[in-house]
């Protein structure tokens, strides 16, 4: 009986509203880089309009700090070598910070039967062909690791280029197994495989 008013106080005490956690603080340098290179091609919170750029919300940091440090010491080739070049290690880090933390927005399903061919490939592989299952490496929701991409609702036709370079070896800043499996992928598998992988959240 001692307990009770205890209980009933507690009863009649207001309900407080918990607040929401402060936003994360974004170096203002970062910021700024961000706003005049990044946004151009990949929209400032890293969901680019167009399917030529690669979507960059949620990508894992870690990644991205290998792929900028790539592009900027030549590693990798493309566009992004003139926007990386002068970069700083720590620079380089609160971007990859900044694009990581960043909501993926939700992806509208392409063409589901076609998608489907993609989904048994990206599964089960091609084992006539000895195309390994995509989801060996990059897993079954297609989100990565620290040292390999996130891929789930990345542009189809990104990951269409991605894949005939690694195909023609024409991108040689990552592991070399991506060589051999994109090598034996006809060009029907590689665009049903990104059209599926371009429909995943």
């Amino acid at each position: 009986m001692k307990s009770a008013p205890i209980v009933l106080l507690c009863l009649g005490l207001p309900v407080v509203a918990l607040a929401a956690p402060p936003a994360p603080q974004v170096n203002p340098r970062v910021k700024e880089i961000v706003t005049n290179k990044c946004s151009l091609c990949h929209g400032m919170d890293g969901e680019s309009a167009s399917a030529v750029f690669p979507r960059l919300a949620a990508q894992h940091p870690e990644y991205m700090v290998k792929q900028l440090a790539d592009f900027r010491d030549g590693r990798r080739k493309g566009t992004m070598n003139e926007m990386a070049a002068g970069l700083t290690d720590e620079e380089i880090a609160g971007l990859a910070a900044y694009f990581g933390a960043k909501k993926p927005l939700a992806r509208r399903p392409g063409d589901p039967d076609f998608a489907a061919v993609g989904k048994y490939i990206f599964h089960k592989g091609n084992p006539y062909s000895g195309v390994a299952a995509c989801a060996s490496c990059h897993g079954k929701a297609a989100y990565g690791t620290v040292q390999l991409p996130r891929l789930a609702g990345q542009h189809p036709a990104y990951l269409e280029t991605q894949l005939t370079e690694f195909n023609k070896r024409e991108r040689t800043n990552d592991n070399a197994i991506m060589h051999a499996i994109a090598s034996k992928m006809t060009e029907l598998e590689i665009k049903a495989v990104a059209a599926y992988i371009g429909s995943l959240e």
